[in-house]
Parts: structure tokens; C-alpha cells; sequence
């Protein structure tokens, strides 16, 4: 492909993480563990909420939302990780690595505007709780959800068609663990400070916004149980939000840290770091927090464990 003395590309290579062949079969042995409870943990969390209908609620409505797009956007990046480290050439056509861009890009996005979704609904039960069930409907969730998962979508479309518009040269190599945003833009033979800056906008409006938001309702929540002269009662209302913040502390922490700054931006060693912490550990460390922070998703698994028991039981004798 060709246009005037430029040569486009036809396909990326991603250096990866090392270039050891027995550093490459003991990554690929760990983070095939790592996507495997990842894939089963976020499934687990999505079944047990089916299951139990005192999870039936809208905190976790939205935290079934927030395992499917955890388990998408590992799914989205770690299996073509996992096919680089036994690969001699580890090349990745254009199109699939336009589509890995806005698939993790899209989901990435997705979480930011969840988690202040959830933010509201924490506000809402920690500050309102007697107009809870009145405020936070079935018609407000839905929307609150679908706006979430549209928002992110739309801006992955946009910064994905402009990245890929930009002409690459014979520049190839992706010294990155995935087709990531700036790594790709990194690659264009030409100004980029446009682009850059199309990234700083965006990074504003779908990671700084819902942060702000998320930082306001907290604000208003740590206000109100302060105001809670029972320490029980104010034990009670800060476990309603612990798992939550753990995992706004987790998301948002190293989302900023890699993406608000690309003109001073960390080392390459730090980006695939930081990548490889947001991209496998935080899907994989969601369902855990949630599970071991909060004791209503802690009692449906007894529930559930002792059930399953009781059928094991049974067809034993």
C-alpha cells in the first residue's frame, strides 16, 4: 500500500516484554494462570449475582457490568500476548491491531464512566437511603449502563480512526505488550502534537470527568458518615464503599499515571509495566476485592457453596 513516496504498513510487530525464549515460556505459563482466573472469577461473580436474588440491586447490576467488561478487556489483549511469547515472528496484522486498540481502548473506557456510575450509586445509598429504592430504579440503571458502554465505544471509535489514519512509513515495531494508543501513534512519520493532543482531550473527558465525579460523591459520602455518631453505623456505611474505592484507588490510579501526560511520560519499561498491571492484574484483582471486602457477596457464596454440597450429598448416598 502506497501513497506518493510513503509505504504503509501492513502489519505491526510487538516487541513484547522480553526476548529470552525461556523468560517468554515462564511469562506465558503465569499470565495463562492469570487470564484463567481472571475469565473464571469475573464469570463466577456474573453467575452468583444471577443466582442470588438478594444481589438483585443495582450496586450489583452494575458490578455484573463491570465483570463483563473486566473479562472482555483482558480477553482483548492477554490471548495475543500469550501467542507473542511462543511466536518467532510476532507480528500482528494492521486490521487486528487496529481492532485490539478500540476493543481495549472502548472497554477501558467503559470502566472509567462505571466506576463513577457506581460512585453515584454509593452516594445515593450512603447519604439518601431511605429514597434509595426510589432514586436508583430499574429504567436509571439501565440508561446510567448503556450510557457507560456507548460513551466509551464512541471515543475508542474516534481515536482509533485517527491513529490509524496516520501514515506509519516502514515504522513497525510496537515496543508495547498490545496495540496501545500512544505506542501506535508513536509510529507515524509525521506531527503528531495534534494527535497528542486529541489524547489529552479525550483523557479529560472520559478519565478526569468521571474522576472528579467519583472524588465529589466521595466527598459528600465521607461528609455524611462522619455525621454518623454510632461507630457501628459508621462501620457499616464505610464497608458499603470499600470494595469500590479499593477499585477506583486501583483503575483510575494507573490509568492517569500512563495516559494524562504523554509529553513527559514515563520510560518505555515503565509503560508496558503499568500496561501489563492495568491490562492482567486489576480484571483479575476486581472479583477478589469484591469478594473478600463485601459481606453480602461473601455470605451468597456460602450460600451457594452450601447448596452445592447439599447436591453433592445427596447423589453420594
Amino acid at each position: 500500500m502506497g501513497t506518493g513516496n510513503q509505504t504503509w504498513v501492513r502489519e505491526f510487530i510487538l516487541l513484547g516484554l522480553s526476548s529470552d525464549w525461556d523468560m517468554r515460556v515462564f511469562l506465558f505459563v503465569l499470565f495463562l494462570i492469570t487470564y484463567m482466573v481472571t475469565v473464571l472469577g469475573n464469570l463466577l461473580i456474573v453467575l452468583l449475582i444471577r443466582l442470588d436474588s438478594r444481589l438483585h440491586t443495582p450496586m450489583y447490576f452494575f458490578l455484573t457490568n463491570l465483570s463483563l467488561v473486566d473479562v472482555s478487556y483482558a480477553t482483548s489483549i492477554i490471548p495475543q500476548m500469550l501467542a507473542n511469547f511462543l511466536a518467532a515472528h510476532k507480528a500482528i496484522p494492521f486490521v487486528s491491531c487496529a481492532a485490539q486498540l478500540f476493543f481495549s481502548l472502548g472497554l477501558g473506557g467503559i470502566e472509567f464512566v462505571l466506576l463513577a456510575v457506581m460512585a453515584y450509586d454509593r452516594y445515593v445509598a450512603v447519604c439518601d437511603p431511605l429514597r434509595y429504592s426510589v432514586i436508583m430504579h430499574g429504567g436509571l440503571c439501565t440508561r446510567l449502563a448503556v450510557t457507560s458502554w456507548v460513551s466509551g465505544s464512541i471515543n475508542s471509535f474516534i481515536q482509533t480512526a485517527i491513529a490509524f489514519q496516520l501514515p506509519m512509513c516502514t515504522n513497525k515495531y510496537i515496543d508495547q505488550i498490545s496495540c496501545e494508543l500512544l505506542a501506535v501513534v508513536r509510529l507515524a512519520c509525521v506531527d503528531i502534537s495534534t494527535n497528542e493532543i486529541a489524547i489529552m482531550v479525550s483523557s479529560i473527558v472520559l478519565l478526569m470527568t468521571p474522576f472528579c465525579l467519583v472524588l465529589l460523591s466521595y466527598i459528600q459520602i465521607i461528609s455524611t458518615i462522619l455525621k454518623i455518631r454510632s461507630t457501628e453505623g459508621r462501620k457499616k456505611a464505610f464497608h458499603t464503599c470499600a470494595s469500590h474505592l479499593t477499585v477506583v484507588v486501583l483503575c483510575y490510579g494507573m490509568a492517569i499515571f500512563t495516559y494524562i501526560q504523554p509529553h513527559s511520560s514515563p520510560s518505555v519499561l515503565q509503560e508496558k509495566l503499568i500496561s501489563l498491571f492495568y491490562a492482567v492484574l486489576t480484571p483479575m484483582l476486581n472479583p477478589m476485592i469484591y469478594s473478600v471486602r463485601n459481606k453480602e457477596v461473601k455470605g451468597a457464596w456460602q450460600k451457594l457453596l452450601g447448596q452445592f454440597s447439599g447436591i453433592t450429598s445427596k447423589l453420594a448416598t
